[in-house]
C-alpha cells in the first residue's frame, strides 16, 4: 500500500503529543519504512515541508528518522514514489488536481498527493482531515486517524 504522511504525524512521533498518540505515530512511522510505500510531490513540496518542521540528522526523533529515510530513499521507486501535482491559480483550489473547496491551504498538497496516487493519508492530530469527510469521500482518499482523540477543533 502507498500512504502520504501529513507532516503532524512525524511532529507527534518526535514527542509532542499524549504517550497513546505517540506511540502510534512511532509505531506507523516505523511499519511505513520497513513495509510500506510512502509517497511525495515531484515538486519537493512536501519535502519542504517537513524540511521546516523535522531534523535532517535523522535524530532525536522516530519523526526526524522518518524525514531521513524520505530523504534517503527519494528516488527509489520501491520506497518513496514521487508524483506530479499541479499548481493551480485558483485559490479555492490550489492544485489542478482537486475541486474547489474549503480545506486547509497548508495540507491541499498532501491532498492532492493522495488523489494522484491513490493513497491513504496517515494523520495524527489535524482536525481538518476528519472534518472534510464529504470532500475525502468525493475524492475517494482514505484517511487513516492514528490519534482520534485528537482528530477534532478544541472549542
Amino acid at each position: 500500500m502507498t500512504f502520504v504522511v501529513d507532516t503532524n504525524v512525524a511532529i507527534v512521533a518526535n514527542g509532542h503529543a499524549d504517550n497513546q498518540c505517540l506511540e502510534a505515530c512511532i509505531r506507523r512511522l516505523e511499519s511505513l519504512i520497513t513495509e510500506e510505500i510512502t509517497v511525495i510531490d515531484d515538486k519537493n513540496l512536501i519535502f519542504a515541508e517537513y524540511s521546516r518542521r523535522l531534523n535532517f540528522s535523522g535524530q532525536p526523533g522516530v519523526g526526524d528518522m522518518f524525514f531521513r529515510y524520505v530523504f534517503d530513499n527519494q528516488y527509489w521507486d520501491d520506497r518513496i514514489r514521487r508524483v506530479t501535482i499541479t499548481p493551480s491559480e485558483n485559490e479555492r483550489r490550489s492544485f489542478e488536481e482537486l475541486p474547489e473547496n474549503t480545506f486547509d491551504r497548508a495540507d491541499r498538497m498532501f491532498l492532492a498527493v493522495a488523489v494522484v496516487a491513490k493513497a491513504t493519508v496517515l494523520n495524527a492530530t489535524d482536525s481538518d482531515w476528519k472534518e472534510s469527510k464529504d470532500l475525502m469521500d468525493q475524492l475517494g482518499v482514505k484517511v487513516e486517524q492514528l490519534c482520534p482523540q485528537h482528530a477534532h477543533r478544541e472549542r
